[in-house]
């Protein structure tokens, strides 16, 4: 049957199973925000549009094609989220943290929108994590930052990790290296994607990030920016090498990454999980330095560098194969020490009082308070793995008590209603 409302192409709803998922990516990056420092931000879902044109780039793939913008009836251009980092120098810049004492660290877990086309790990509404430090150049930041999203992942339960690393230089090494690459890359113009073509006369470091078999054959024979680095970036990219090192973290130098964005200089990542066969799945974290972005959206020269992660693609490796529909509560594995079954009226507005009471006392239990039948309430139990059953039928109701049934061995007893949660206390 169609129906004729549904979610918009690329956009799920998401339910307890899922959400679980979801908890499990927070938790672990709140307690790597706490040891770390990190305070958290949740920047407004809809930003002025210029923010991303002027922060992103107009060349970018996300600005050009993948942005929801629209003007409001005051006439504002403004543009759902599609990535963080350009929100959250903007409300550096808004709130005053140039004053605070540097580095500002700052964290993220929340929702962005892009309109691409809908595919397995790609969605038009997705979640991302990240973490920003603003205000320090040195090395050590890059190091930590790496280190940080490969001990989440590792956290997660994802093995054989391989960090893939480039510098992409800054303003003073970076023009001259555009103007080799495109001299190279308009030499061989005809076997560019059309992407690519169009990419040339934008921004030619953009074909290194073409996935295109025709142009991956290109790009290995391009020069290489690392052999035209500053002493500065030269310098930079050197110690952060050796800050991995030390903390023994797998990389590999990858010439070929640029990473998609323009506010990107000096170090760029991504952070990737081989298979058994050797088969890369792709991304799961990416990040750099964006030293010029403050700047160029109205704050003084500040440096800074940061990473993100997509939480529907980790969660989508997480678990292989298992259902994105909704599970029928009565159908899960979930268990409860306790369960309270219920017969008559009054005994359901008793029971009502009763879990109030037991949720004070943080006692867990399961409940069937839409059954009448005590023996299908009984079977709910059952399959709860309940260690105890309290009864109360319309006799207990009016005698102000409760029976308590050991599941195991079948024995039950009576306890008054006023005392049930203190001798539930002893039994458990």
């Amino acid at each position: 049957m169609s129906l004729k409302y549904q979610t918009p192409s690329g956009m799920h709803d998401l339910f307890e199973p899922d959400l679980e998922y979801f908890a499990k990516v927070e938790k672990i990056c709140q307690s790597m925000a706490d040891f770390y420092g990190f305070g958290k931000i949740q920047t407004p879902i809809l930003e002025q549009t210029e923010i991303f044109e002027k922060g992103t780039g107009l060349s970018t793939d996300i600005v050009e094609k993948e942005m929801y913008s629209f003007r409001t009836k005051g006439g504002d251009a403004l543009t759902l989220r599609p990535e963080y980092t350009p929100c959250i120098v903007r409300a550096y810049l808004q709130h005053g943290l140039v004053a605070w004492p540097k580095p500002v660290k700052l964290w993220y877990f929340g929702p962005c929108f892009r309109h691409e086309r809908p595919q397995a790990g790609r969605l038009r509404q997705f979640h991302q994590f990240g973490f920003e430090f603003l205000g320090v150049p040195d090395s050590m930041v890059d190091a930590l930052t790496i280190q940080i999203f490969y001990n989440i992942l590792k956290g997660l339960g994802f093995r054989n990790l391989i960090i893939e690393l480039n510098s992409i230089g800054c303003s003073q090494c970076r023009p001259y290296f555009k103007k080799m690459l495109n001299n190279y890359l308009r030499s061989r113009q005809s076997s560019l994607c059309a992407d690519c073509k169009r990419r040339l006369k934008k921004n030619p470091l953009r074909v290194l990030d073409c996935k295109e078999e025709k142009c991956d054959r290109i790009k290995k024979s391009a020069p290489q920016i690392v052999d035209h680095l500053c002493k500065e970036c030269h310098d930079h990219f050197k110690l952060l090498l050796e800050y991995l090192d030390e903390l023994n973290l797998p990389y590999n130098l990858n010439p070929y990454l640029v990473r998609g964005l323009d506010y990107y200089t000096k170090t760029v990542f991504e952070i990737m999980e081989d298979t058994e066969n050797g088969a890369s799945q792709g991304s799961l974290a990416g990040g750099g330095r964006y030293d010029g972005l403050i700047k160029l959206l109205g704050g003084k020269d500040t440096p800074a560098c940061g990473a993100a992660a997509g939480v529907e693609r980790i969660i989508n490796l997480l678990k292989p194969g298992k259902s994105l529909l909704p599970k029928n509560p009565e159908d899960s594995d979930s268990t409860a020490p306790i369960f309270l079954a219920q017969v008559g009226d009054l005994a359901k507005r008793k029971s009502l009082k009763l879990l109030e009471d037991l949720r004070l006392a943080k006692i867990k239990v399961g409940e069937g308070l839409h059954r009448d039948s005590l023996s299908s309430q009984m079977k709910l139990a059952d399959k709860m793995r309940a260690k105890y059953v309290l009864i109360l039928g319309q006799k207990e109701a009016l005698d102000n008590e409760i029976i308590i049934r050991e599941m195991k061995n079948g024995e039950q007893r009576n306890v008054s209603l006023d005392k049930v949660v203190q001798e539930l206390k002893k039994r458990l």
